[in-house]
């Protein structure tokens, strides 16, 4: 892995230096938190090496506003990884892929058979306002759609519905400028540039409110696609309703649509449902096509056209927590289910168990990915 500009570098050392005079002096301008997690996980490559390997992340956040109109946001990652799955071939292999990321803000300070250490900017945002006006630059979350496991419309930061840490989304490094017209409605503008020759990013979103229905309509070219799409969000009854619907006419000339359909329920006993079905017009027809190359380099989160997926939580008490996801490819029938449960051991401070098993026929989507057995200990601060 590539080692960071000395820019970075230096800007990593200011970020540790503020940290620590907004810590020492008490700055009510500045906000530092974080967390510490410990991440032990059992499973093996997909060229069948079993391995063990424990992730130690310490995340540190400065927050705060040089003026009235300016205010950052910057997240350091330090990681730490052990174990034999540093002497996996597939390890070699991925911990020299380049950053998908326009900022190559992140490289490996140690790099041993028994220790590899990374650190990296997870979010690095600047905020400049001007009345109702907003300018974001850096590296930031830019979260446009409501899908739980997928969506149309969550082209800049898109995750796979399998990943193991899904609420772990990576920055674009981009520019988001939005102005807001009243409580609800708002216009924004983004442009993320890319390392690859005509994949930039740019786009258009207007947000609104009407007849009690929140809606969004997108337009703009994503990674050499160009897209139009709506996102609505509202209410049936009791229970939360979401869909959104994109049309794309890809860089080698294709056209086809994307549909999330979603529904939310929480019921009065702490029960809580989400379920979604998602078409992507874009997917292969049989697993014969499958192209899971492109599943494994990031450029697609999945193979064919049809899916379901299920989530469930539910409180056994205040502070255990049981939840289970579970999605199905409806055209091979392949499955991915990920049972867990986590228990709040005192404030601030969570411990979680979990399994992620997958299974299917042979060639299926989900009968190659290994299955995974992981405990988690993190503490926030």
């Amino acid at each position: 892995m590539p080692r960071p500009s000395r820019f970075t570098d230096v800007f990593i050392l200011a970020l540790a230096g503020c940290a620590a005079s907004a810590l020492a002096q008490d700055d009510p301008a500045l906000r530092v938190s974080g967390y510490y997690k410990n991440l032990l996980l059992r499973s093996e490559t997909w060229a069948g090496e079993r391995y063990k390997l424990d992730l130690n992340r310490l995340r540190l956040e400065l927050k705060g506003k040089l003026s009235p109109a300016m205010s950052f946001d910057v997240q350091y990652d330090n990681e730490a990884l052990i174990g034999s799955y540093l002497r996996t071939a597939q390890f070699q292999q991925q911990k020299d892929l380049p950053s998908s990321q326009y900022w190559s803000a992140q490289g490996s300070y140690v790099d041993r058979p028994a220790l590899y250490g990374v650190h990296r900017l997870y979010r690095a945002q600047f905020q400049l306002a001007f009345g109702d006006t907003d300018l974001r630059l850096g590296r930031q979350r830019i979260a446009w759609g409501t899908g739980r496991f997928w969506s149309p419309l969550d082209l800049l930061n898109p995750v796979s519905p399998t990943t193991l840490e899904r609420e772990e989304r990576p920055g674009v490094d981009a520019v988001l400028l939005e102005h807001r017209f009243g409580p609800v409605a708002r216009v924004a503008a983004v442009y993320a540039p890319s390392r690859l020759a005509g994949e930039d990013s740019h786009a258009l979103q207007w947000h609104d409110h009407a007849r009690g229905i929140d809606y969004s309509v997108t337009a703009g070219r994503f990674h050499g696609d160009r897209v139009i799409g709506l996102d609505l969000a509202g209410q049936i009854g009791l229970a939360g309703v979401r869909a959104e619907l994109t049309r794309v006419l890809s860089r080698n000339g294709e056209v086809f649509n994307r549909t999330l359909l979603g529904i939310d329920y929480a019921f009065a006993n702490t029960l809580t449902l989400s379920a979604e079905f998602y078409r992507d017009g874009s997917g292969a027809g049989s697993p014969a096509a499958y192209d899971f190359s492109a599943l494994a380099s990031g450029s697609r989160q999945t193979l064919a056209q049809r899916y379901l997926g299920v989530r469930a939580g539910y409180a056994l008490t205040p502070l255990v927590k049981l939840s289970t996801d579970v999605v199905l490819n409806l055209a091979d029938h392949s499955r991915y289910v990920a049972p867990g449960i986590s228990y709040s051991i005192r404030t601030n401070l969570d411990l979680s168990f979990g399994l992620q098993w997958f299974s299917g026929a042979t060639g299926s989507e989900y009968a190659r990915p290994p299955s995974v057995a992981y405990a988690t200990l993190q503490q926030f601060f």
